[in-house]
């Protein structure tokens, strides 16, 4: 039977993938932005925010912060990759969400698994024109510069996909990329595979959740019990595999929430499944909704404990707007 030997949850920001300089680019898109999704569910645009915060993290939003916080990201991956390489794993199963990359408006499932031969990324750099220049590097760290291909697993997929639905969950299932011009797979899934994989090519099952386009957006509650069925599923593959389960994205964007992310860590660190389950809808949207992948990894990590974790609130600009930027990493409990 197969084994699972190792949990992680990263965050997937271009923050992540581009030199600091090019962080003050991003923050310019923050002052433009007429709707920022707050924790506690209002909506607001940058200058409702200024007018009712102030400036107070202007010493923050400077570029030898950013450089620093940069490196500060970066050793936080490799540590990751480095927990992973020690793991050994020989199939990543990737929990991420699909930014109409894969699938678009025509038909967004609330949550799909993949068993095609490959994963194929959307070529987001061939088909794009008159990209900003950060967003331009960062298809490069999402793998979307070209239809870059990915080795799957069908064989795990399919097994997965039989015990899921038998458990009661009601999936979608996706089995190729047809014409990768037109849909591929996107940043959370590039991200991990280039990032994180240290070079080495392992085999991964997506499994996409819809995060950000309502009204079929999963509950936080639903997800935790999702994520059980799917440790159970992998749990029972019958070939002698060490698998590890990612989740992709997170945490608080486009406003920085660092006391909701550190409170999140914390119930992640204590088990405390109430705390996971209860997160209000409203708090889980926009940036933010990518936190439902790290839900379904926390119903999935019942057997395991949280062995390593990061935490750096960046703000792109005085009024507080920016990335919570998450790094965890489980592994199975001591017997």
């Amino acid at each position: 039977m197969s084994n699972i030997v190792l949990g992680i949850a990263t965050s997937h920001s271009p923050l992540l993938t581009i030199d600091p300089s090019y962080w003050a680019q991003r923050s310019e898109d923050d002052k433009r932005r007429k709707s920022t999704y707050l924790t506690d569910g209002r909506i607001l645009s940058y200058e409702e925010i200024e007018a009712a915060l102030g400036a107070p993290y202007a010493a923050e939003a400077t570029f030898e912060n950013f450089a620093r916080q940069s490196q500060q990201g970066q050793a936080a991956l490799d540590e990751l990759s480095r927990i992973i390489a020690e793991a050994q794993p020989d199939i990543l199963v990737i929990i991420g969400d699909d930014q109409e990359e894969l699938f678009d408006k025509s038909h967004i499932p609330a949550v799909a698994l993949y068993s095609g031969e490959q994963i194929i990324m959307f070529p987001r750099g061939q088909v794009t024109q008159n990209m900003p220049e950060w967003r331009a590097r960062s298809v490069l760290g999402y793998a979307m510069d070209a239809a870059h291909r990915f080795p799957s697993s069908p064989q795990l997929a399919s097994h997965v996909i039989k015990d899921l639905v038998a458990d009661g969950v009601d999936l979608s299932v996706a089995s190729d990329v047809v014409d990768p011009q037109k849909a591929g797979f996107g940043h959370a899934f590039g991200f991990v595979l280039k990032r994180l994989c240290s070079g080495r090519t392992i085999p991964c099952v997506p499994v996409m959740i819809n995060t950000y386009y309502p009204p079929n957006v999963p509950t936080p509650a639903r997800c935790f019990e999702i994520g059980r069925s799917l440790a159970k599923a992998i749990s029972g593959f019958p070939e002698a595999c060490r698998i590890a389960i990612v989740a992709s994205g997170g945490m608080t964007h486009f406003m920085t929430d660092e006391k909701f992310d550190r409170a999140f860590i914390t119930a992640l660190i204590e088990h405390d499944e109430q705390a996971i389950r209860g997160i209000p809808v409203h708090a889980l949207r926009s940036g933010t909704s990518e936190l439902l992948n790290w839900i379904m990894l926390a119903g999935a990590m019942e057997a395991h404990d949280v062995t390593y974790s990061k935490y750096i609130p960046v703000r792109r600009t005085p009024v507080g707007t920016g990335i919570g930027l998450g790094f965890v990493a489980w592994s199975p409990r001591s017997k």
